[in-house]
């Protein structure tokens, strides 16, 4: 069991984009010196008031100076609170100094992470020892992957309670999705790829379906990389950038849930683009669009020149006005072993990437935090649906916009 701590809750990178969002979801939403004791925390104590006076925080917000650099800080900030939401990326350059301090200290730890290869080396490396201490290390509380993984997790306990047998095959379809980006993502994804150019092995685990299982490997899954049409939602489909993790986390979902989605479950994701000649011809130019960028990023000077010019640095995003007029669905169509069908839509408003996303992180550390105790989910490095389950859906109906429900 976890000792009192002084906190509940610290934002820890609350001075970059994402953390100061978060920052201001958790001031909204739960206000100072109520029942949630919440603080943030950076690099620089100068910058965290600054950015505390600039979204409205009184001074008993409470302000935590540490730096992945120096280990005494993280360690004390670890031991510190019940909870430690971080946006500090891209994690295979600064998150293990802090996984390794919470799974060390028993302290529950929420991240963004989309970067597959770092995180199959963290559950490698830590995941004993956060059964060891208590410590529920959750990866990827964000638009990857919680509409989706969550999403799996929503219909399959539907199909479970009402058909009385998960869904074998289940298509998850980007519907519609209106937002943009920040330098934290680029940085993550350049990250990526210079990692892969020093170690090529690491390819092979982005390809890997079921790379975060250890020990387990399942049927051959769809490559989610061809245009086709989708006969179940009657639309074109073309390849999603994100699939390449969110599929990744559902298989660890049900893994860490005991296979109770069948030992041979098939599940894929790809983005629609309509029907007819003019949905194909979307779905076509938006994969030849992607084969370039993929090229492009690829190539050592071209990245080189991206990094420089073109793209945002981290620290930059979209607009308030975009974050505010965005938006995001996605529908999933499975069946069962002998034939039945459920079908489920995820939807939520906020630009998914950033507006939605930091509302999305905040109530898993809040779930953590108040309502799932170590008797229903133990410590261990685990993804949110599965972890949280029902109780994350409920408190993200409430506080982030979003609706989880199943369509006939």
């Amino acid at each position: 069991m976890v000792e009192a701590r002084k906190l509940d809750v610290i934002v820890y990178g609350a001075t970059g984009f994402t953390g100061r969002l978060v920052a201001e979801h958790m001031l909204a939403t739960y206000g100072v010196g109520r029942d949630v004791r919440w603080a943030m925390a950076g690099r620089s104590k100068t910058k965290l008031e600054q950015v505390r006076s600039e979204i409205g925080a009184p001074a008993e917000v409470p302000l935590v100076v540490a730096d992945v650099t120096d280990a005494a800080s993280v360690v004390a900030m670890a031991k510190s609170t019940q909870v430690v939401i971080t946006t500090v990326g891209p994690y295979q350059l600064y998150g293990e100094p802090l996984v390794a301090a919470c799974a060390e200290a028993g302290t529950d730890y929420v991240d963004l992470c989309g970067e597959p290869a770092w995180m199959a080396a963290m559950i490698a490396k830590y995941d004993a020892k956060a059964k060891a201490s208590g410590a529920r290390i959750v990866f990827s509380c964000g638009f990857d992957s919680i509409p989706f993984e969550a999403g799996v997790v929503f219909i399959q306990t539907e199909a479970i309670a009402r058909l009385g047998a998960p869904l074998k095959r289940l298509r998850g379809r980007v519907r519609k999705m209106k937002g943009g980006f920040s330098g934290g993502t680029v940085a993550s994804l350049m990250a990526t790829l210079e990692s892969s150019k020093r170690d090529p092995s690491l390819l092979t685990t982005l390809a890997d379906p079921f790379a975060l299982t250890p020990g387990f490997k399942g049927p051959a899954q769809p490559s989610g990389e061809a245009v086709e049409r989708d006969e179940a939602a009657g639309q074109w489909a073309t390849p999603f950038i994100m699939a390449t993790i969110n599929t990744k986390n559902v298989h660890r979902a049900n893994y860490l849930l005991g296979h109770a989605w069948g030992r041979d479950f098939v599940y894929d994701e790809l983005l629609l683009t309509g029907d007819g000649d003019a949905g194909q011809k979307r779905a076509k130019a938006a994969k030849r669009q992607g084969d370039i960028q993929q090229a492009l990023l690829g190539f050592g000077p071209t990245r080189s020149l991206l990094r420089q010019f073109a793209l945002p640095k981290p620290g930059q995003g979209p607009s308030k006005e975009e974050r505010e007029t965005g938006f995001y669905e996605v529908g999933f169509s499975g069946e069962t072993a002998d034939g039945r069908i459920l079908r489920a839509r995820v939807k939520g408003v906020k630009d998914p990437g950033y507006g939605a996303t930091s509302k999305m992180i905040s109530e898993s550390a809040m779930c953590l935090a108040r309502d799932v105790g170590r008797d229903e989910t133990a410590g261990g490095v685990w993804v949110p649906g599965a972890a949280m389950g029902r109780k994350l859906i409920a408190r993200l109906e409430e506080n982030a916009g979003m609706k989880f429900m199943l369509e006939n």
